[in-house]
């Protein structure tokens, strides 16, 4: 799983993404309810950046009196099923999450607390996240990452706390971009959902930056 990202920034959106970059500032850090940038296929089929809140259903939408629940990621095996994502699921709303690189916790053996980990793409400073997306009555928009199991994956496998499921987000492969943000069959869009092979990526650590929010 993944609450805590590097998104791109605007020139490479351009660059890299070909897209034009919202009009909407966001930080250079991403973390729950955090406004980011997402691509996603407009009515035409092209590319379009927008800035959504990180979090399905950000915690400013839970109604009074509800408690409080994470969004930020979808697990694979159920996100057909639960509510706050299902919808948008089966009506195939599906999106890029641009990144330079994320985070998780790592725990050494023998310690309690964990020490934050960056991972990136060894031949590819800027990927991008299998993600899901909705807008609200309001205009807003949101987002989740997808996630899939890691417990085989031999970098993945080394995050998250000891007895803890093992999971990850599921890194698009660059050839694949449109493919995915045009994929309307739920049952295709799941053949999207694979482990990144462990020799294209790298990590290392990298204690927690001092949090600055700015959100939507």
């Amino acid at each position: 799983m993944c609450t805590n990202y590097a998104p791109v920034q605007r020139q490479l959106l351009r660059d890299i993404f070909g897209v034009e970059p919202p009009p909407l500032d966001y930080p250079p850090e991403t973390w729950p309810d955090y406004a980011a940038p997402i691509i996603v296929a407009n009515g035409d089929g092209a590319r379009q950046a927008l800035v959504g809140t990180f979090g399905m259903v950000p915690k400013t939408r839970i109604p009074p009196g509800v408690t409080k629940f994470d969004t930020t990621n979808a697990r694979s095996e159920t996100v057909g099923e639960k509510r706050s994502f299902s919808g948008q699921w089966k009506k195939g709303q599906l999106c890029l999450v641009p990144a330079t690189s994320f985070y998780e916790p790592f725990y050494a053996e023998g310690q309690a607390k964990s020490v934050r980990w960056r991972i990136w793409l060894k031949d590819e400073p800027e990927f991008a996240i299998a993600g899901l997306w909705r807008d609200w009555p309001d205009g807003a928009i949101s987002f989740t990452m997808l996630t899939i199991n890691s417990d085989k994956h031999p970098l993945m496998n080394r995050f998250h706390a000891p007895g803890k499921e093992k999971r990850m987000i599921v890194i698009v492969p660059r050839a694949e971009w449109d493919d995915w943000l045009a994929c309307r069959d739920p049952e295709r869009a799941r053949s999207f959902l694979r482990p990144y092979p462990p020799e294209m990526m790298a990590a290392e650590a990298a204690p927690r930056a001092f949090r600055s929010q700015v959100s939507l």
